[in-house]
């Protein structure tokens, strides 16, 4: 029992599966953080298609997106209307095109908001380790790259999210997530770019 416990402490931040479902799940998320490019900012182009239950037509959006590993991540829509997510660890805040702020989420208010604001920046960033101790996860490695399945641990965040699916090589290209409320959101990601430092503008909007 004593080595079982050390064993699913050390794994990844993988929770205590059964001894060989948490090896796997250990070797292919080490594997595929091997393949990840991984440097302090990543920058590229975005594309939505949110599924909302009861409507025919999907709600498409684009824009950009900045990664800073140290700091969160955010969200820049430019089509079909100019707005900005700022995610970090601990909030999520809505800007309206003007620069007004529309919805601030605090983990300091809104215990749950942490869960949330982790998931959304653990995915963006690819951080292995944030989404281990969030979801079990299993896959697949191929030649051309890799692909994830995740699935809640927390009914904190099975209450938002159903099912994750992520696939990439070297970056993060596609995003499929089934929400618990029925609606589906599928993100493309292209034009990716590294930077060693967040620009002056990019750095503000954390402030």
């Amino acid at each position: 029992m004593i080595a079982r416990r050390n064993f699913c402490a050390i794994a990844l931040g993988v929770a205590c599966l059964p001894a060989p479902a948490a090896e796997a799940a250990a070797q292919l998320l080490a594997r595929v953080r091997q393949r990840l490019v991984d440097e302090p900012v990543l920058r590229g182009a975005f594309e939505q298609r949110k599924t909302v239950k009861g409507f025919r037509n999907p709600l498409v959006s684009s824009g950009e997106f900045v990664v800073a590993r140290q700091r969160g991540v955010l969200w820049r829509t430019t089509v079909p209307f100019p707005s900005l997510l700022v995610v970090t660890r601990d909030r999520v805040l809505a800007k309206q095109g003007d620069g007004t702020v529309a919805r601030r989420l605090s983990a300091n208010d809104e215990p749950a908001v942490r869960a949330v604001s982790e998931t959304l920046f653990g995915v963006m960033a690819a951080d292995l380790s944030v989404l281990a101790q969030r979801f079990e996860v299993s896959g697949e490695m191929t030649a051309e790259g890799w692909r994830l399945a995740l699935l809640p641990r927390e009914p904190q965040l099975a209450r938002w999210i159903q099912r994750v699916e992520l696939d990439g090589d070297r970056f993060l290209h596609a995003v499929r997530m089934q929400e618990a409320s029925g609606d589906l959101t599928q993100l493309r990601l292209a034009r990716h770019a590294t930077g060693a430092k967040l620009a002056a503008d990019e750095e503000a909007q954390f402030e």
